[in-house]
């Protein structure tokens, strides 16, 4: 049976690290504030100049020297970003070209914080489908460019980052033993475009916008529908929760981390967290989050890992992976 396999990984932060004290010389907020509603202390802040595209490179090269591939043997990249260089070209263009990719198909993937998941399972089905052999998943975002500075409830949770992955085509047996990508499962509900949307658009006010969000509404459907997209990635497979070995959670809030675990009966020892150090960075949190488990140690080759996502649309979606 083809399947996809994760074959590097790779990851870039930018250097500058904004800590919540340094944030409550912008805002009127605190670090108790921030920790006690959040759990974030730092977030990276991409530096003057510095692209999605940067960001991705960086990350994209990362994961191609741990996969130990040449960026020759890349036919395809799918960049999810909210955040692109310019509203056309695709910023997986600019990518492409910067790595010296020369084959195949380059295009980004808009899915907010669910943009990742959604890459993945846009690069599996290439995969499997036999129109794929070597594919870069790259999650890339410069939130940090449409945050409203005056917005305590919405500056305090982003931070700009890269993650990728390097996916390769490889036959197995169709066991969920085999290393690769055992199952995508992906949803939207756009009634809900009010609760978490960027107020600009070249279609709607020819401006950029900025981040806006209902977080206590946003917070109850994130409970709900990332419990409900693990356990349907469990069914399809035939599983009980401990089974998994890590869960790699989109890092978009300590409580929502928290409380979807509980929902799901998952020990939180389980839960990947990196949102205290990396901030909310919406397509990357996933990647990112799986490159400093990897590491570190935590995630071991031959390892069951869900990775889970909601972001506005709303979008979400999970992906049942063997390491």
């Amino acid at each position: 049976m083809r399947r996809s396999v994760i074959a590097g990984v790779g990851a870039y932060l930018p250097e500058r690290v904004m800590t919540n004290a340094e944030m409550a010389t912008i805002v009127d907020t605190t670090d108790d504030w921030i920790v006690e509603r959040t759990g974030i202390r730092c977030r990276h802040i991409a530096a003057e100049g510095e692209k999605t595209s940067d960001l991705a490179v960086h990350a994209a090269t990362r994961a191609l020297a741990a996969a130990g591939i040449e960026a020759a043997e890349v036919d395809l990249i799918v960049l999810a970003t909210a955040t692109p260089d310019w509203t056309f070209p695709a910023t997986a263009t600019t990518v492409q070209a910067r790595l010296g990719v020369r084959k195949g198909a380059a295009f980004d993937v808009q899915a907010v914080c669910s943009g990742f998941i959604y890459a993945l399972a846009t690069a599996d089905n290439f995969i499997k489908a036999g129109q794929s052999q070597c594919a870069l998943v790259i999650g890339a975002e410069t939130f940090s460019r449409i945050l409203d500075w005056t917005d305590r409830g919405t500056c305090v949770l982003f931070g700009d980052g890269a993650g990728a992955i390097v996916l390769k085509a490889e036959q197995g047996q169709g066991g969920i033993a085999d290393r690769g990508v055992h199952s995508t499962h992906l949803h939207a509900d756009g009634r809900h475009h009010d609760l978490l949307w960027v107020d600009g658009g070249p279609s709607s006010t020819q401006t950029t916008g900025k981040l806006r969000m209902l977080g206590n509404q946003v917070f109850r459907h994130a409970v709900v529908n990332l419990a409900e997209v693990v356990t349907e990635a469990l069914a399809a497979n035939d599983l009980q929760p401990d089974a998994i070995d890590w869960i790699i959670p989109h890092q978009a809030n300590r409580r929502i981390l928290d409380g979807t675990a509980r929902k799901l009966g998952i020990a939180p020892e389980k839960v990947v967290v990196t949102v205290d150090h990396h901030g909310n960075t919406s397509a990357a949190s996933v990647p990112l989050a799986l490159a400093e488990a990897i590491a570190d140690g935590r995630v071991k080759r031959g390892d069951l890992l869900l990775l889970e996502a909601m972001g506005g649309g709303f979008t979400w979606g999970s992906a049942l992976v063997r390491f």
